[in-house]
């Protein structure tokens, strides 16, 4: 039997999948698409903000729970999307206008991130430049700075697709 590919849409793209990877329970095909990539990115950059915050004694500077917060939450909430994307789960709930939902987690994640980004900049500052705290939260503010674009391009990608999506036929 011959294998057709056919399209599918998601939050952020279209492109072609083989029907077997369809029927397998998974769509690997994601990964490969900017969309896909981004969010790789994403959780790897965010898990990088929030271990190498959590790695040292973060609560003397109070500004870093905030960063905490919103590295976790966002990482979090973007494992669990990648998975769903992934698996093809929202095909399962067509009432759901997902490009909206992706436009608007995308848009509040660069946001958030960008603050936590600048938090976590100016807060660096409080800390002595000799300390091993130092050298993780310079880096941790580098790693978010990094997440905002990465959020902010799927933010993009989000808008164009949402955007084309609502003009009609």
């Amino acid at each position: 039997m011959e294998e057709r590919p056919r399209t599918i849409s998601t939050t952020s793209s279209t492109y072609a999948v083989s029907f077997s990877s369809a029927v397998m329970g998974y769509d690997k095909a994601f990964l490969r698409t900017p969309p896909g990539l981004l969010m790789v990115a994403e959780i790897v950059f965010g898990l990088l903000v929030w271990a190498l915050i959590a790695g040292t004694e973060y609560f003397a500077v109070s500004a870093f729970g905030w960063v905490m917060f919103v590295a976790v939450f966002y990482w979090v909430l973007t494992v669990f999307l990648l998975i769903f994307y992934i698996t093809a789960a929202y095909t399962k709930i067509p009432q759901v206008p997902w490009t909206t939902v992706g436009l608007c987690f995308n848009a509040s994640a660069a946001l958030f991130y960008l603050i936590a980004s600048i938090v976590d900049a100016v807060s660096v500052k409080q800390a002595a430049q000799g300390s091993l705290n130092y050298n993780n939260w310079a880096a941790s503010s580098f790693f978010a700075f990094i997440v905002t674009l990465c959020y902010s391009g799927n933010t993009f990608l989000s808008f164009q697709t949402w955007r084309s999506k609502d003009e009609g036929p």
